[in-house]
């Protein structure tokens, strides 16, 4: 097709104009940032008329953001570049598009766990409001809906082709890779024994090992599935297992006991899930067993202070070290931080001090008895090292009720949505998505990723996962009850 001259004419104008403009930024403003937007209007571009490819590219570059403290030290603010400017400009789209196109899929808007993902951002906003430090609390309610608005209301939208959700792992993965790869080269120069260099050769790409390994924890089920399900092409198993194979390789390396502990217990609930016990007294056992270790927390301690095996290059030493509470200093900082935290919901535990306040307000709470070498008064090295506690601290009694409603909810969505799956290759999806965010939610009880990109972006696209599954299933079974009384009023 033959280009018209007006068009040739139009191309140079916005060329020159562009000259122009970067000529002026560089000589009067002295910034060559005016360069990035023609990639600003392309992503832009890409939000409007294609959300699906930059959701999928940003899973790819997730485990490759960098925090922007890393590029440019000193700044009041961080944020992961160039993952959250994108997020944040999905959010704003995502919300234009709801209010002129007055709607949303009913469906996912009044899906269970999308009622309870309200309750917890209801009540976080609430306490954003009565915080002790507002500004601090409102930027880390508004990053949680950029979070919810590109993977877990957009994502339930992408993930209505299944085929998306292969994508969604296999980009996230082929980045982590990357990460992996990096680790490896910097750990090698050190040693691979040496456990110290686990801690930070991940880094800047994730802050320590302990994020590093819950992430490879996150994608090692889902991995094993397609691996060993046979319906699967030969190629993708094959691919699949090499990668899986890395992860598990990565794993033992990160040296991080928190991800080989939830890894074991996701392990224990997939083997529920096969032998296909009932939600209800599984839920009360493990709240009796809470209740136990409550009650006798005084025996349970003393029991684990014989225990003086400090973290070691041996692995099953390392592994043993998990429950010395009496000179590991990791394990001792994490008490630390939970003291804290418990203190500070006792002295506001109806609405606690404030969301993402917690790193500014915890050090006045610090005991002598509990402090270590690694404490610190700014919150390095992690926040209240709990996805349990940390809002208990920082929203009170019903912020940890929140949080504990949805994620019930969720792993309750999905294992009745693959009960009521027909479909084989669905059962796998659900059942690898609930043992993937399984290992998270344990995890949970040691480290708190949520409010940073490598956790956030898949959590809530598994949980998306989950709730499309649910309504497909759901509506799989109705079809299916309409077929069956089809046939029998033909009899």
């Amino acid at each position: 097709m033959p280009v018209k001259r007006s068009q040739i004419v139009l191309f140079y104008a916005i060329s020159a104009f562009f000259l122009l403009l970067n000529f002026y930024f560089l000589v009067r403003k002295e910034t060559l940032l005016i360069s990035l937007l023609p990639v600003v209007l392309t992503v832009v571009a890409a939000a409007v008329f294609s959300m699906d490819k930059l959701l999928l590219s940003i899973a790819f570059m997730t485990p490759l953001s960098l925090p922007l403290s890393k590029l440019i030290p000193g700044l009041p603010f961080d944020m992961f570049l160039p993952t959250e400017p994108l997020l944040f400009g999905i959010l704003l789209i995502f919300l234009f598009k709801i209010i002129f196109n007055k709607g949303f899929d009913k469906k996912i808007l009044g899906h269970p766990v999308s009622l309870a993902l309200y309750f917890y951002l209801g009540w976080m906003l609430v306490t954003s409001i009565t915080s002790t430090m507002p500004v601090v609390s409102f930027k880390f309610w508004v990053s949680k809906l950029w979070f919810l608005a590109a993977f877990y209301f957009s994502g339930a939208l992408l993930f209505r082709n299944k085929k998306n959700m292969y994508w969604f792992v296999a980009l996230y993965c082929a980045g982590f890779l990357l990460v992996i790869f990096y680790a490896w080269a910097r750990h090698f120069s050190f040693g691979f024994h040496n456990n110290n260099a686990a801690h930070f050769v991940m880094n800047p790409f994730y802050k320590d090992h302990t994020s590093y390994g819950a992430m490879l924890a996150f994608f090692i089920p889902f991995l094993a599935g397609i691996t060993f399900f046979k319906t699967f092409k030969t190629k993708f198993r094959v691919l699949a297992g090499i990668v899986l194979a890395i992860f598990a390789v990565a794993l033992v390396l990160s040296f991080s006991r928190a991800a080989w502990l939830s890894l074991f217990a996701a392990a224990v609930v997939w083997c529920i899930i096969r032998l296909k016990l009932r939600f209800r007294p599984l839920l009360i056992g493990v709240l009796s067993a809470v209740a136990l270790v409550v009650l006798f927390q005084g025996q349970i301690l003393m029991f684990l202070e014989r225990n003086d095996q400090e973290s070691s290059s041996d692995l099953a030493a390392h592994f043993s070290s998990m429950t010395n509470v009496t000179t590991d200093a990791s394990n001792l900082e994490r008490i630390n931080r939970w003291s804290c935290a418990i203190s500070m919901f006792q002295e506001k535990p109806v609405l606690g001090w404030g969301p993402g306040t917690y790193m500014f307000q915890y050090a006045p709470f610090q005991l002598t008895k509990h402090r270590t070498y690694i404490s610190t008064n700014s919150a390095d090295g992690g926040n209240a090292h709990s996805e349990y506690l940390g809002p208990l601290a920082e929203s009170g009694l019903l912020g940890l009720l929140g949080f504990l409603l949805l994620a019930i909810t969720i792993i309750y969505t999905g294992i009745h949505a693959h009960t009521r799956a027909r479909e084989k290759e669905l059962r796998l999806i659900i059942v690898s998505a609930v043992v993937g965010l399984i290992t998270y939610l344990v995890h949970g009880f040691l480290n708190n990723f949520l409010d940073t990109d490598k956790a956030s972006v898949p959590f809530w696209a598994f949980t998306a996962i989950i709730v499309v599954s649910d309504l497909y299933t759901r509506a799989d079974q109705t079809a299916g009850r309409e077929e069956e009384k089809g046939l029998v009023s033909g009899k």
